[in-house]
């Protein structure tokens, strides 16, 4: 055996574990939830090809609507995740020294120390009606009443930044700490404003961190089920609530295999277009 096909050998043992990870966990069940979702049933036990599941969620208003209300919610809670990570991923890279910023990175790191449940109940505790928030407001003269903060669009929007911030920081220093200090040095020197260098030097450098983060926060918030939940009610609105209650409450697995992939479409063409825009190689971005 050669020392070329020694190496192949050992690569490949080395990398099967992760290949039949993928394989069953991923491909296979994609594939299966595909077949599912091109499907309907004809008979007792019997099944035939379908588009039915498809047109139903064209022809009913409910699912296009949660469908466009996700999309929208998850654009705009990542967008909102990159302007608050943005200048606390500055401040972590270019700022912190030594200590500061390890402290930094672990007081991003701590909530995530517990479960999603903890952190979500914790806003519950926060913004009910009886909660922390409330019983403030009114003990300092700004509420009469008390303030029901909770089964809103604002208030879903501030459960998933949270949840999503540390996805975003952690890309963004690892694209800040290789800008070299002399670049915005010398731009300063040149007689460049803040707003220039930003434009021109930071935003540019830091391009693969800001699409990695953005990528990774927008599927965790697309498919994310609790958080909007259990904020925003019975009247969330989420699409992934409507995806459980095909598979668990009516158990009727062809429709949430259909909007299963109807969410993975979204995803990936809502990704596509935001490479395409930015001018970013999904390849570079995850290497990031």
């Amino acid at each position: 055996m050669s020392e070329s096909t020694h190496r192949r050998f050992f690569l490949g043992v080395l990398l099967a574990p992760a290949l039949l990870w993928l394989l069953g966990l991923v491909i296979l069940p994609h594939i299966e939830l595909l077949v599912l979702s091109l499907q309907a049933r004809t008979g007792p036990g019997e099944y035939g090809f379908s588009l039915e599941q498809y047109r139903t969620f064209v022809d009913e208003p409910l699912y296009w609507n949660t469908f466009v209300r996700t999309a929208t919610l998850s654009v705009l809670a990542t967008v909102l995740t990159l302007l608050l990570a943005f200048p606390a991923a500055w401040y972590i890279a270019k700022v912190a020294r030594g200590r500061a910023k390890t402290v930094l990175l672990v007081l991003c790191l701590l909530p995530f120390w517990v479960s999603e449940m903890v952190r979500t109940l914790g806003w519950l505790i926060l913004l009910r009606e009886t909660g922390v928030i409330s019983s403030l407001l009114q003990s300092v003269g700004l509420a009469d009443a008390p303030v029901e903060l909770l089964y809103r669009d604002a208030t879903i929007l501030v459960g998933l930044v949270y949840a999503s911030l540390l996805f975003m920081v952690i890309p963004l220093v690892n694209s800040l700490e290789s800008l070299d200090d002399s670049l915005i040095e010398a731009a300063y020197d040149l007689g460049g404003s803040t707003a220039n260098i930003v434009r021109r030097i930071v935003i540019p450098h830091a391009a693969p961190g800001i699409a990695a983060g953005c990528i990774v926060v927008f599927m965790l918030c697309l498919g994310n089920y609790l958080t909007p939940t259990l904020l925003g009610g019975k009247n969330s609105l989420w699409f992934t609530e409507q995806i459980y209650t095909q598979f668990i409450t009516r158990f009727n697995w062809n429709q949430g295999a259909a909007f299963g992939f109807l969410l993975l479409f979204l995803s990936t063409v809502l990704v596509w277009v935001g490479l395409r825009l930015t001018g970013q190689r999904f390849g570079a971005v995850m290497k990031t």
